[in-house]
């Protein structure tokens, strides 16, 4: 049994605060147990005091392969046109392969983890060139980076993407890994321990044609699986009206993309009409402003969103955009840029959008927030430091203070991750040498 003991705040959802210990067992969140329960047990206390204590910061929408390849020439501040194939190339002269996607996840990962992203959709887009077995090479990478967030000890929604793959790979693909990964042992996509999930999602029709989001719908509807893809960003719109003289959401609609259970990244150029189409659905959405605002490439218009009933996750995109994995960055980053496009988004509500709201969009009601019966995913937060001297809200100040904060201890279904700053599972210096070596050798 865990206490976490004397916090200054301890945000329990958007919506309420209190200032009662956190009590952790069996990797999850407790009643505070009676007098006798505790005398029963062996309790380990952690003095929080000067801290704010969150839910873990669940990333919505990661690249993590792209962990290996930020700040590449030619690549920052140009039309995603021209992006695509850039990084493509970077890409293939590294060769994809599971040593590389292994390196990068561990990269990205441990990132994620010291920054308090507990959980992360990693949206997988690029494969190697299928070979012999083009499924069983799909499953081989997918098992790379899901072994990599394993030993790390962090959350890891696997996305199976696509990227202008054979409808029939594609689909036989998501098929292998939900065979390698998941084994039988799960509900709806869900590994039992909750460790693991599996979803599938093209990236988008930009890229992808109906055949290729039909197949993958198929088996989505065979697994219970959750479906995401990415949409309304520069490029998806302008090859949408080239290619089809339609927009993006039209199109999705008409493959059966637009409805509960899908997800949908970036939205940055979608109408009041298209707005009021997603609620209708059922569809979630998640803002990637560390991604679509340094790239030119949009804001997506999130107040109006919440305000029409859509749920908004919060995610960092990938390296090759964002060039950092800093999620509670990008709270306060959409902060920022909310009121160009609408009203401006409260910190409460960019922190739910960063830990619940993201958590909603995967169908996960156990993570993203510390109620009774949660996964025991948990941020500390120092707040006692000058650099929060004068704040008047511990909550407010913990995304608007401090810019690239950390937290002190990171906690996954009970377990220490990250303790006084310091990653616990891996050496960062190893990580770093092994990605720089198979990159760069």
């Amino acid at each position: 049994m865990l206490r976490l003991r004397g916090a200054v705040r301890v945000l329990v959802d958007g919506r309420c605060e209190h200032a009662d210990d956190v009590w952790i067992e069996g990797g999850r969140v407790i009643e505070p147990p009676s007098p006798n329960t505790r005398d029963a047990h062996r309790v380990e206390e952690i003095d929080v005091s000067g801290c704010v204590v969150t839910a873990g910061l669940v990333n919505a929408h990661h690249h993590l392969l792209q962990s290996g390849f930020r700040t590449l020439p030619g690549t920052r501040g140009v039309a995603m046109r021209d992006w695509l194939p850039a990084m493509a190339g970077a890409y293939a002269d590294a060769g994809i392969d599971p040593s590389l996607v292994a390196r990068t996840a561990a990269v990205g990962i441990a990132e994620s983890l010291l920054s308090g992203v507990t959980t992360i959709a990693d949206h997988q887009l690029n494969w190697p060139s299928p070979g012999a077995e083009p499924a069983r090479e799909v499953a081989d990478i997918a098992a790379a980076i899901a072994a990599a967030s394993r030993e790390l000890g962090a959350r890891l929604v696997f996305v199976r993407g696509t990227a202008r793959d054979d409808a029939g790979v594609a689909a036989d693909g998501a098929e292998a890994i939900v065979e390698s990964l998941l084994r039988g042992r799960h509900e709806r996509g869900v590994a039992d321990d909750g460790m693991l999930q599996v979803a599938v999602g093209p990236a988008g029709v930009h890229s992808d044609g109906e055949a290729t989001f039909r197949r993958l719908g198929e088996v989505a509807a065979r697994h219970g699986l959750r479906r995401r893809t990415q949409a309304n960003e520069q490029v998806d719109t302008e090859i949408a009206l080239a290619r089809y003289g339609r927009r993006p959401l039209d199109l999705l609609e008409e493959w059966g993309w637009l409805e509960a259970g899908v997800t949908i990244a970036h939205l940055c150029d979608v109408t009041d009409a298209e707005i009021d189409r997603l609620a209708d659905a059922g569809v979630t959405a998640t803002h990637a402003p560390g991604c679509d605002v340094p790239m030119g490439w949009g804001i997506a218009p999130v107040a109006a969103l919440q305000a029409a009933g859509v749920v908004v996750g919060l995610g960092t995109s990938g390296g090759g955009s964002n060039d950092a994995g800093h999620l509670l960055a990008d709270a306060r980053l959409a902060m920022q840029v909310s009121g160009l496009v609408g009203a401006q988004l409260p910190a409460r509500t960019a922190l739910d959008m960063a830990t619940e709201a993201g958590a909603r969009g995967l169908g996960r009601a156990d993570l993203g927030h510390l109620r009774t019966g949660a996964r025991a995913d948990v941020c500390v937060w120092d707040v006692s430091g000058v650099a929060d001297a004068g704040v008047a809200d511990p909550i407010a100040g913990l995304l608007w203070a401090c810019p690239g904060r950390r937290p002190r201890d990171v906690f996954v279904g009970g377990a220490a991750v990250v303790r006084d700053g310091r990653l616990v599972t891996a050496d960062e210096a190893t990580l770093v040498h092994d990605l720089m070596t198979r990159i760069r050798p």
